[in-house]
């Protein structure tokens, strides 16, 4: 089902450098979507937009067929989309498993230790981890939430190979196990072998990927 779809998307900074062009995609629930292409291309910019963190300054941005921004981002944005940020976005005065609470009525421990905390380090204030393990509490807090999209730029930035394979699965069962809708900014051509869709942006266009496993005959 399309939960998620850009109609001619277009978006320009000071009217004058145009970042994104003509944009059109539909992305499902039960998938998972990965969006590849060279920095500064307007990867963020997509998913800033889709996330209703900003404005289209052309064509559409549409929530289960409604066009986003007649509709309340506020709510939008709070029970309709889960993001993973670069920056991760942490209250800087809470711990890990209290970051992870305010997106879940649910346990908050379960998802942290899937994601290779330990109990001590899940009680730990944010600010007293790593980088690799701050990264791992933002997506905590993602895969907690109800919401039924989740959008991550550069999720596994900070984190090992073998550590970052792990968290593509999580998110890949995310999509086909919860029946969400999952979109994911990366660098990493080996990484986005494990989506559902593979979407390439480049001089402001999107086209969509043969998928790698089909190229390889799997």
């Amino acid at each position: 089902m399309c939960i998620l779809e850009g109609k001619g998307v277009q978006y320009s900074y000071d009217n004058k450098k145009k970042v994104l062009k003509d944009i059109h995609i539909q992305l499902e629930t039960s998938k998972m979507y990965a969006i590849l292409g060279p920095s500064g291309c307007g990867k963020t910019t997509l998913l800033s937009l889709l996330g209703g963190l900003d404005c289209p300054t052309g064509g559409q941005i549409l929530f289960k067929g409604k066009e986003l921004k007649k509709t309340d981002l506020s709510d939008y944005r709070k029970n309709h989309v889960a993001f993973i940020f670069q920056s991760y976005n942490l209250i800087d005065y809470m711990t890990a498993v209290e970051n992870v609470r305010l997106s879940t009525r649910l346990p908050a421990w379960p998802v942290l230790e899937k994601l290779g905390l330990t109990k001590e380090e899940a009680h730990r204030n944010v600010l007293k981890l790593s980088g690799g393990q701050q990264q791992r509490v933002a997506i905590a807090r993602a895969l907690a939430s109800e919401a039924p999209i989740i959008l991550a730029d550069e999720p596994t930035g900070n984190l090992d190979e073998d550590t970052a394979k792990g968290i593509f699965t999580i998110l890949q069962e995310s999509a086909h196990q919860l029946n969400k809708c999952v979109v994911i900014v990366t660098h990493s051509y080996e990484l986005a072998k494990q989506a559902d869709v593979i979407l390439q942006l480049k001089h402001g266009e999107v086209q969509m990927l043969t998928h790698f496993k089909q190229e390889s005959g799997n």
